[in-house]
């Protein structure tokens, strides 16, 4: 498989040497505007390019990939402004991409037992349920990606919270997001339920960014030859 890396900061690296433990090419590694006109007789002979560079740039970067027939994966978050737009771009334009808010495997497993946990929540009124979120302080959007669909399943499933806010909660019908950026944990997400009587939390600890990259390789493997756009549960088959 041959990529093009499209941000070159931390991930980006980690991208970069699981790629080429695997024995795949790393074409071209883009961290500016300027990068896209000077490399682009190596990114057009690309298979596929792994997006993870800001939430300013991620729209434009997938631009650039459309206009260029390149099938993209996202990593990027706090872009999702812009998702609709880019989700009519890629059904108008047949285009290719792979969008997740997070790429590690246990993240998407928790994902599903979040979605179970809610419908149980839904017929018990005493429970209350909230969330939190700890990243390293290089981290540029809050709350997380991760934790902002972690609050989508929960508010689809929990007919009393009407919205997330990333803060304490003023009102029963608001969802509690906590975000704290500190030193350099890779990420840390953690779902409570909390009643009188108990408290039941599910809790995810990223040990370090390889198991991001990992699942972003797999991901452009699966995305390749693929039209449409789409997200972990399409590759993985995971119920919310």
């Amino acid at each position: 498989m041959k990529i093009v890396i499209s941000g070159y900061g931390k991930m980006g690296k980690e991208i970069e040497e699981a790629a080429l433990a695997r024995g795949y090419q790393v074409l071209a590694k883009i961290d500016t505007h300027e990068d896209w006109q000077a490399q682009k007789r190596q990114i057009i002979q690309a298979d596929v390019v792994i997006e993870f560079s800001t939430p300013d740039s991620a729209p434009g970067n997938i631009r650039r990939c459309f206009d260029l027939h390149l099938p993209v994966v996202v990593g990027t978050t706090g872009w999702y402004k812009s998702e609709g737009l880019v989700k009519e771009w890629c059904k108008n334009e047949q285009q290719s991409i792979f969008v997740a808010s997070n790429f590690s495997i246990g993240v998407n497993i928790l994902y599903s037992l979040t979605g179970h946990l809610t419908k149980f929540i839904n017929q018990l009124d005493d429970y209350e349920i909230y969330l939190e979120e700890i990243h390293h302080i290089h981290k540029l959007d809050a709350p997380s990606g991760t934790a902002i669909k972690l609050a989508e399943i929960i508010l689809d499933g929990l007919d009393r919270k009407k919205n997330w806010v990333n803060r304490h909660q003023v009102n029963p019908e608001e969802l509690q997001i906590l975000s704290v950026r500190e030193d350099e944990i890779a990420g840390i997400h953690k779902i409570s339920c909390e009643s009188d009587s108990d408290k039941i939390t599910i809790k995810h600890i990223a040990k370090g960014r390889k198991g991001f990259a990992n699942g972003a390789l797999l991901a452009a493997d699966w995305l390749i030859g693929k039209k449409g756009y789409f997200e972990m549960r399409d590759m993985l088959s995971l119920a919310e």
